[in-house]
């Protein structure tokens, strides 16, 4: 992340900065050695001085400033910028910055810029100055103009397309930021720093790819010659504090009766595929439903890009690996699923399952590993039998119709649908399960189904959770195998019609 780099591949962007007063005295905080040859600077001699280096059991701040609103800088602003941030450059080592705490390294910072603004003698506000070293600090050591934005956890989403407009997403809607990048280069600079992070690479030969931030977060990027006002970044965020179920139950995304019927659908080995439209919060529900694993179970994960946070101790992850420049090497999540077969997992988990390898995480759901759990996108529980078959045919399967219905029958236990609403929220609208085959048809059963009643005066849906009644489903065996038949039966009993709680 750190590394010699020219001032023209980073500079300044439009990441916003909370403004501190002309009053304001920081605390002063210990800094490493310093790493500044001897400058040419007689006025800053005094200000610069040594101290001890941080500990390393010192406590962590969050590095970076708060994002404020403000307007757009204007040209002199980055001209500035662009002066400062060579001087710094010709002026502090990097590679010795790189092995610093990353406070020492923002102070470090901070102490250089202001002895380069007081010697160029420049006429800055103190805003302005902090401005200054906010993005100059986000260049050298993040993600320049898009480290406030992946600072502030209430962000879903965060969109940029081209260096001058950036959109995010808070609590469903999508708002335009006065986020700006200095030019198109100084973007794409940041998205390749963004996907050599995890080996991949983005440029002319290469346009697309998908890769992740260190905690997770989802990485998209498509550059020119394929995007045609600048490289596009999406970046769907993770947030620091996981969802629970129980956190789902306090958002209305599920009664606790029907979050209780999860539990032990994750519990009792079901195997289990999450469906749902993009942004409909699949991964999340996933990362929920595993929470309830057996910390003695030997879980393995397959995904084109690391995203699961699985908390049980013996877990091996593994993600795809897209081609080298001479097109070889390829590693498709079909190859991961068929490893993960000799690998002895005791559940398979996959992160998204969009093409032919749904044949091999059925093989493996109907032989041995049960409990097995995937993503696909798809708007109901029967548009995702649907989706999967059409995914068999793509592998190019010369199976009767009847025969992979069998398959997949056989195979898959639940599925749960969650969908994102017009208004912005996210439900969980039917907990379904697999019964079997009538004829031709794969037959189904609704457990839990969320209801629309209408919406109140603030555009808010309100609607309610409503049980169907089924009072033994299909995987009650499962349950007693388990013991879990007498906790199932509270839940369907207290989620019955009779028992039914208004909506949310």
């Amino acid at each position: 992340m750190f590394g010699k780099r020219t001032h023209q591949s980073s500079l300044p962007g439009g990441a916003d900065v909370k403004e501190r007063s002309a009053t304001e005295s920081p605390n002063p905080k210990p800094t490493a050695p310093s790493i500044v040859e001897p400058p040419r600077r007689a006025a800053s001699e005094s200000r610069h001085r040594e101290s001890p280096s941080v500990p390393a059991t010192a406590p962590v701040k969050q590095s970076g400033p708060t994002p404020r609103a403000s307007g757009k800088r204007d040209e002199a602003f980055y001209e500035r910028k662009s002066q400062v941030f060579a001087a710094l450059i010709d002026t502090i080592d990097l590679s010795q910055l790189a092995g610093m705490d990353i406070e020492a390294a923002r102070e470090e910072i901070r102490d250089i810029v202001n002895d380069i603004i007081a010697i160029k003698n420049y006429a800055m506000t103190i805003a302005e100055q902090e401005d200054m070293l906010a993005d100059i600090c986000n260049d050298v050591l993040g993600y320049g103009p898009l480290e406030p934005l992946l600072m502030r956890d209430d962000i879903a989403d965060i969109m940029v397309n081209g260096a001058k407009q950036t959109f995010i997403e808070v609590n469903g809607k999508t708002i335009e930021t006065n986020v700006q990048f200095r030019d198109n280069q100084q973007l794409l600079n940041i998205c390749q720093r963004i996907v050599s992070q995890v080996g991949r690479r983005v440029d002319e030969t290469s346009p697309i790819c998908d890769a992740r931030l260190p905690d997770g977060s989802r990485v998209n990027v498509i550059a020119p010659p394929l995007a045609l006002d600048g490289a596009a970044l999406t970046i769907r965020k993770f947030k620091k504090d996981k969802l629970t179920l129980d956190q789902l139950v306090k958002f209305g995304s599920i009664t606790p009766e029907g979050a209780e019927i999860l539990q032990i659908i994750g519990r009792v080995r079901c195997n289990i595929v999450i469906s749902g439209g993009t942004g409909s919060g699949k991964t999340t529900l996933l990362n929920c439903m595993t929470h309830y694993i057996d910390s003695h179970e030997r879980i393995v994960t397959c995904e084109d890009s690391a995203e699961l946070q699985l908390q049980q101790p013996h877990v091996v992850r593994l993600e795809t690996r897209p081609p080298n420049i001479e097109g070889e090497g390829a590693i498709t999540m079909r190859d991961l699923v068929k490893n993960c077969l000799r690998m002895r997992p005791e559940r398979i988990v996959v992160g998204e399952v969009r093409g032919p390898e749904v044949f091999d995480l059925l093989q493996a759901m109907n032989t041995g590993h049960d409990g097995s759990m995937g993503t696909i996108h798809a708007n109901s529980p029967r548009e995702c039998l649907n989706r999967i078959e059409s995914m068999i045919a793509m592998g190019g399967y010369s199976l009767p119709s009847r025969t992979v219905k069998e398959i997949i029958c056989g195979s898959v236990d639940v599925i749960v649908q969650a969908a994102r609403l017009r208004d912005g929220s996210r439900r969980i609208t039917h907990v379904t399960e697999v019964v079997g085959m009538e004829g031709d048809v794969i037959i189904t059963q609704d457990l839990f189904v969320y209801e629309i009643q209408g919406e109140d005066a603030n555009g808010r849906l309100i609607g309610k959770h409503r049980s169907t009644g089924i009072g033994r489903p299909k995987f009650w065996d499962k349950a007693r195998y388990y013991g879990e038949e007498k906790r199932l039966a509270t839940a369907l009993d207290a989620s019955s019609p009779d028992n039914e709680r208004d909506g949310f």
